[in-house]
């Protein structure tokens, strides 16, 4: 008998669609095509220069230069404890900190801290790629949890408990929300969380976006509004996309003792301490004040405004107006099936990416990435000029749809 190559386990996980849309478009890029993508989830800006002097300084220090504890510099665990008090209010210990290799690894940790084979896991949609291969390499079972434009990309108590099920283990809540920019307001975050302390469900929410809303929308973190949760809650949280850090790859995972001790114990086998250079980078960000933060935001907002009016004047095409994080998540449902010149026809969110991206050399992310179908994430994390070229190309491509 051949056994096969590659475990069933690691086979069954997909590329990341959104970097391997990025990769496609650099390629094209390096090959001399004028690419603008609007995949990758990373701010154009450069990481603030006092972060970069802290990690400077920290290539000369020779205790940098040796092994550190698996679960994050000691000064570092405390500053976020510190930093989490002051951005939303939410009082944990050092001891509840864990450091990790960016904020994929304290999603992957997370689950697999929690899960055994075939719990469920509550999973609002559309989502961030990442979560179902993590949910699934844990051993757990997703649960999708479907909202759409209608309601602004928001679920209900009423649709959560009607997806619970007595091998309902986890509430996956993350606001603002990538995808789609969604911000849950301060009320609709306390009767989710009371709901889930309800029915005794541990929350993991992803606050990574914390910073990141717009207008009178506002970050509520559920640990914070919902005190009878307790000890089950889990917060994921990380430097990337606050700070312009995504490549310094610092994150981190905030719970109960037991479940940080756990799955520091993973990470001690997986890959040790973060590196110290990065993580006195990350000291230095979350130990600083907010001003860096701010002008990017003011950016963002520009930028978000500018995409929604210009994607809404596209026929066919239908985008809500995000309040936080910086993507848009537009519906392109009306346009499927349609003639879009030279016979060419899209069925599928993703085929009608792959035609846009080969005729107008834009790269945008299908729904199919995020669970639902018929819609496009768009970054609007790129420099102006480059949004409004790259927005004007596709405009004038679908112009013609008939």
């Amino acid at each position: 008998m051949t056994r096969p190559r590659i475990s069933a386990r690691i086979s069954a996980i997909s590329e990341s669609a959104t970097l391997a849309v990025d990769a496609k478009a650099k390629a094209m890029k390096a090959a001399g095509r004028p690419v603008i993508g609007f995949a990758a989830g990373e701010p154009d800006f450069p990481t603030p220069d006092y972060i970069v002097e802290a990690a400077v300084e920290a290539c000369r220090t020779p205790r940098f230069h040796k092994y550190t504890p698996a679960g994050g510099l000691p000064e570092l665990k405390q500053a976020i404890a510190d930093k989490t008090l002051r951005d939303s209010g939410y009082r944990v210990e050092a001891a509840q900190v864990l450091v990790t290799n960016g904020g994929k690894q304290a999603v992957y940790e997370a689950f697999a801290t929690l899960l055994d084979p075939g719990d469920e896991v509550l999973v609002v949609a559309p989502y961030w790629t990442t979560y179902p291969e993590a949910i699934k390499l844990a051993g757990g079972v997703q649960v999708d949890v479907v909202t759409d434009e209608t309601t602004g990309y928001l679920a209900s108590v009423e649709q959560l408990e009607a997806a619970r099920t007595d091998r309902t283990k986890v509430l996956l809540f993350v606001s603002p929300s990538n995808p789609t920019g969604a911000v849950y307001t301060p009320e609709q975050v306390e009767a989710i969380g009371r709901w889930a302390a309800e029915h005794d469900l541990w929350v993991v929410t992803d606050e990574i976006y914390e910073h990141l809303t717009y207008g009178g929308a506002r970050f509520t973190s559920i640990a914070t509004a919902v005190p009878e949760l307790g000890d089950r809650v889990v917060v994921l949280n990380g430097v990337a996309k606050t700070y312009a850090m995504t490549g310094w790859r610092v994150g981190w995972l905030i719970g109960p003792k037991d479940v940080v001790k756990a799955a520091t114990n993973l990470q001690s086998h997986a890959t040790s301490n973060v590196s110290n250079v990065a993580q006195a980078a990350a000291l230095a960000a979350v130990t600083g004040d907010l001003s860096a933060v701010a002008r990017m935001r003011e950016a963002f907002d520009r930028r978000r405004q500018t995409m929604v009016r210009m994607l809404n004047e596209i026929p066919g095409v239908v985008c809500p107006e995000p309040k936080g994080a910086f993507y848009v998540y537009p519906s392109v449902k009306q346009l499927l099936g349609r003639d879009l010149g030279d016979g060419k026809r899209a069925q599928t969110s993703l085929e009608l990416a792959e035609i846009i991206l080969e005729e107008t050399e834009v790269a945008l992310v299908p729904g199919e990435a995020f669970g639902t179908p018929g819609y496009f994430r768009l970054s609007y994390a790129l420099g102006d000029d480059d949004l409004a070229e790259g927005v004007s190309r596709v405009a004038k491509f679908l112009s013609g749809a008939r």
